[in-house]
């Protein structure tokens, strides 16, 4: 399975998640995207969902020197989340990141200020949460955005991603209430290499996308 774009991953997964929302799955849903790739595919759902559609902002850790290779992740004001074992073959540990983490922690709050714009982030006590990437890899930053999430005490939050690798998926199964996910190839190296069309999206682009869906 692959996809042309990202918006046409989002009508289908939008397709199956409101599959499962006549089931009774996915009462009183907000949509949190994760930008800025998941913001594109999160616009298709939340109009298929008729819900909200705002933002979960979290960032990559990568090695120093070699950024591209993430070793953790951070969402909100929690503490970075860091792959052991990467640490161990890298030799490093987590204060050798600390540079890095300031770095990442300062654009994670840039970012919640340009996305965000003075709207307070969305009460999620007691509803359902959808949170919409545009693929899964090795789940270390969905991870750090649903362990962020489950402080703000939603009733149920679901992980949905048009395309995964079995890992991720496998992960996140222990860490959201349910993983909806609509490819899980075997022979999986990069989320990128199941779309057609995988430009990187612009913070105008995500901005935009919060405005229609808002306004």
């Amino acid at each position: 399975m692959r996809f042309r774009d990202r918006r046409q991953a989002g009508r289908e997964l939008a397709e199956r998640l409101r599959t499962r929302q006549d089931e009774g799955a996915l009462p009183d849903p907000v949509v949190l995207a994760l930008p800025r790739g998941g913001v594109a595919v999160a616009q298709e759902v939340a109009r298929a969902l008729d819900a909200p559609l705002d933002v979960l902002v979290v960032r990559k850790v990568g090695a120093p020197h070699h950024e591209e290779f993430g070793v953790g992740a951070m969402a909100g004001d929690g503490v970075p989340l860091f792959d052991a074992d990467s640490l161990r073959r890298l030799g490093l540990s987590e204060a050798d990141l600390a540079p890095v983490v300031e770095r990442e922690r300062t654009e994670l709050r840039r970012r919640e200020r340009l996305y965000r714009q003075d709207r307070p982030a969305p009460d999620l006590r007691g509803r359902t949460v959808v949170v919409v990437d545009d693929g899964l890899a090795t789940g270390s930053t969905a991870r750090a955005a649903l362990r962020s999430l489950r402080r703000r005490d939603p009733a149920r939050v679901v992980l949905a991603a048009p395309v995964c690798s079995p890992e991720g998926a496998a992960l996140m199964r222990a860490e959201a209430d349910e993983v909806v996910c609509l490819h899980e190839p075997a022979a999986f190296m990069a989320v990128g290499q199941w779309y057609d069309d995988f430009g990187q999206l612009t913070d105008e682009d995500v901005l935009a996308a919060l405005h229609q869906r808002q306004g």
